[in-house]
């Protein structure tokens, strides 16, 4: 079989369940945006600012990693930047050749002009529309939800969550907590959590990322997660050699469970918690059938795409479009929404995709 190229995969549909809306935009919107607001940015050519993000993300520390966003948050103030972020985000999906997305983003991050948390869902989901009908115009359909995140490391969680529950039906999918792990526990926001699962809503929890096994733990068995956000260093609780791995409690509960792993390879190598693409561990926890999921995370910090990604992957590991077609009905099966929009997607949009890819 002839090797998949990454044009070859652009073209496959595709599903994305981590992309972080102020991690994706387009360099010269940046240089746009922040000229008309005065926010001083360390490069104003577009290449050049592009080349500094991925310099400056490429650190080995999620820490540093996340220094950069003060430049794209910075100029995500207005609800005019909001609409034209959001609605650029679905169109570059959808040109990437996804199908579905669910992005993520942090309401309380974006009111240093005085814009309300409601102004501010409003002007992002009404810019997912206007991205989605304009791709669909062209040819290329793409259905996207957001998930409202909460900063772990304030105190506005049980507000954002209310406020996600107040968008389920026009929009918002889910709710999510970022942010640094270290010295923030997801159990610090566990109001907000059950109050989620008291009104049957969905929630990921960016977790196993940068403080391993303990978050991850926590993040399921205490708060209830229905993903895990990365939840990359849940290979630390598998030992033995990949021939004869042996799960401990907790990776024989995610795996058993069936709990959704966000992995995002280019971001994980970025920010130390894997070594390399072909060292990552999506190829054991792919090999043991864990739920794997595919994604972007910050596709402007880590210069990447979903068919960059899968692109790499395929390089590092030999896979092939079965593999892929099982990542993306994963993602899929693992999305926010009711069981038969899922179901609908995967069916009429998914699968006749990967049979003529297969065939």
């Amino acid at each position: 079989m002839a090797a998949i190229s990454h044009a070859d995969i652009v073209k496959a549909p595709k599903a994305l369940l981590h992309d972080h809306l102020d991690g994706g935009l387009r360099p010269a919107t940046i240089v746009e945006l922040a000229a008309a607001v005065g926010h001083a940015l360390p490069e104003t050519d577009p290449d050049r600012l592009g080349v500094w993000f991925a310099a400056a993300a490429d650190s080995g520390s999620l820490e540093r990693y996340l220094e950069t966003f003060a430049h794209t948050v910075g100029v995500m103030q207005t609800e005019e930047a909001l609409h034209r972020v959001a609605k650029e985000c679905a169109l570059d999906l959808a040109a990437d050749g996804v199908v579905y997305a669910e992005v993520r983003y942090a309401p309380e991050l974006h009111l240093e002009r005085d814009l309300t948390l409601d102004q501010v869902v409003e002007a992002v989901l009404a810019g997912f529309r206007d991205g989605a009908a304009e791709s669909a115009g062209q040819g290329r359909p793409i259905r996207i939800g957001a998930l409202l995140t909460a900063m772990r490391h304030a105190a506005r969680s049980q507000e954002i969550a209310e406020l996600a529950v107040r968008y389920r039906d026009i929009g918002v999918v889910g709710f999510d907590i970022a942010g640094a792990e270290a010295g923030y526990p997801p159990t610090r926001h566990l109001d907000a959590f059950e109050y989620l699962q008291r009104e049957n809503f969905h929630f990921t929890i960016h977790a196993g990322e940068a403080f391993g096994l303990p978050s991850i733990w926590q993040a399921i068995q205490w708060c209830g997660a229905d993903r895990l956000g990365h939840g990359v260093r849940i290979v630390d609780d598998i030992r033995g050699t990949s021939n004869d791995p042996i799960l401990g409690r907790l990776a024989a509960y995610v795996r058993d469970k069936r709990i959704p792993l966000e992995l995002c390879p280019s971001s994980n190598v970025q920010t130390g918690a894997a070594p390399s693409i072909a060292e990552h561990p999506i190829g054991l926890l792919r090999d043991l059938s864990f739920r794997v999921t595919v994604n972007t995370d910050n596709r402007l910090m880590s210069g990447t795409t979903l068919s960059r990604e899968m692109a790499l992957l395929v390089e590092a590991f030999g896979w092939g479009w079965a593999d892929l077609q099982w990542l993306t009905v994963n993602a899929l099966k693992s999305s926010f929404i009711p069981f038969d929009e899922r179901l609908a997607i995967i069916t009429d949009v998914i699968k006749p995709a990967y049979a003529k890819l297969l065939s």
